[in-house]
């Protein structure tokens, strides 16, 4: 695989966490915890691979519909996980990041959150962003309120918006739009992730299970990337010149 044209960054549906425990016969939270490992590795390779950022869709605002137990397991991993990874993420330079509406967490996991941002600020690695509570339709209508917010207050003209404009104000607005979307545990939908931003994105969908998204399935997912073509609505003729 070459290493002269690999995607600045990476956006992942992790899937497939609790079926890879019921396979097993264990426990949902079994596969969650797998999962966390999965995220390890996976951080490790895309740095070692020059990624800029790795976005993971970790709770979607619709999983607040999932069963009590599961949620409730779910926001303490989230914790214990914040506890345990955040001196070393900040010992290999990564910078974290949360989007998503954190106000339906708890003040102490709140506060996990701010504080692990606040420590990691400064890192000039990779950008390990978190979404959770995220939605994409959440993002686009809470970008709407606040350039309208703006414009109520005198502020900014609606003459003014426009896409370069809307796109600054979303959640990952100083970051690059994903170049590859990566879906594990077999199904093939976006689910209301980065919306806007997934409109030129690569997608990469894989029957593998989260918890065994090993090296390998991540480079094969990559290998899958460098064999497209990115036209931006050019032709082929147009990106092949321009390549040349």
């Amino acid at each position: 695989m070459s290493n002269s044209r690999l995607p600045r960054h990476i956006a992942i549906i992790m899937d497939g966490n609790g079926r890879w425990a019921k396979k097993r016969f264990l426990p949902r939270n079994a596969g969650h915890k797998a999962g966390v490992e999965t995220v390890r590795r996976v951080l490790t390779l895309c740095a070692e691979k020059g990624v800029e950022v790795l976005t993971l869709f970790t709770f979607s605002s619709e999983n607040w519909r999932r069963p009590k137990e599961e949620v409730s397991l779910l926001m303490s991993l989230f914790m214990m996980a914040l506890k345990r990874e955040v001196k070393i993420l900040h010992k290999n330079n990564v910078r974290l990041r949360l989007v998503g509406a954190p106000d339906a967490f708890s003040e102490k996991l709140q506060k996990l959150v701010s504080d692990a941002e606040e420590l990691t600020k400064n890192n000039t690695g990779i950008i390990l962003v978190i979404a959770a509570n995220y939605g994409g339709r959440w993002d686009i209508v809470d970008t709407a309120k606040r350039l309208t917010k703006q414009v109520q207050e005198g502020t900014l003209q609606v003459e003014d918006i426009n896409e370069s404009l809307f796109k600054q104000n979303l959640s990952l607005g100083d970051l690059p739009e994903p170049d590859l979307f990566i879906r594990t545990g077999g199904e093939k939908r976006i689910s209301n992730f980065l919306m806007w931003q997934l409109a030129y994105t690569e997608l990469y969908f894989t029957d593998t299970l989260w918890p065994d998204f090993d090296k390998a399935a991540f480079l094969k997912a990559l290998e899958s990337f460098q064999g497209r073509e990115r036209r931006f609505g050019r032709t082929s003729e147009q990106v092949q010149e321009q390549n040349a």
